[in-house]
C-alpha cells in the first residue's frame, strides 16, 4: 500500500466545522465518511423516504469514490445506519440496486439519531482499488 494521502471534499458545510474529509485515499485504500442525505442546496433530501435518502447517500459516496480514483466496483464494505431498523428493506433495495453484482460486506445498524432529525439513514463505504476482482 502506498503512503500518499488524498483528501476528498464534497462541499458539505460540516467538513470544515468538524474537521473531516468526505473521503480519504491512502494507497489503494479509500474510506468514505458517514454520508448523510444532504441535497445539493444543503437541505435534507427526501424527508421521510428511507429509499430515496439511501439513494442520495450512495450518490454522494459514489462521487467521493470517483474523486479518489475508485468506483463502486472497488467497494468491499458498506455500513448502513438507520434511525428505524424496521425500515431496513427500503435501504436494502437501494443498496441492492447499486451493489447486487459487487456484493460488498454490509452491515445494518440502528442508531438513536443523527445530527439532523430528518436524516433517516447515513452510510459509510470502504473500498480497495481492485477490491471486487482482485
Amino acid at each position: 500500500m502506498g503512503t500518499q494521502r488524498q483528501a476528498v471534499s464534497s462541499g458539505s458545510p460540516f467538513e470544515a466545522e468538524i474537521g473531516f474529509s468526505r473521503a480519504v485515499r491512502k494507497g489503494d485504500y479509500v474510506v468514505v465518511a458517514g454520508t448523510a442525505p444532504i441535497a445539493a442546496d444543503g437541505t435534507t433530501a427526501a424527508p421521510g423516504d428511507v429509499y430515496a435518502q439511501t439513494v442520495r447517500c450512495l450518490d454522494i459516496a459514489e462521487a467521493a469514490l470517483e474523486a479518489a480514483g475508485a468506483s463502486t466496483a472497488d467497494v468491499v464494505r458498506t455500513r448502513i445506519m438507520l434511525t428505524d431498523v424496521t425500515r431496513w428493506r427500503e435501504a436494502a433495495r437501494a443498496h441492492g440496486e447499486r451493489f447486487s453484482e459487487i456484493r460488498p460486506a454490509c452491515t445494518f445498524v440502528e442508531v438513536s439519531r443523527f445530527i439532523e432529525p430528518d436524516w433517516l439513514v447515513e452510510i459509510e463505504v470502504d473500498a480497495v482499488l481492485g477490491g471486487a476482482g482482485g
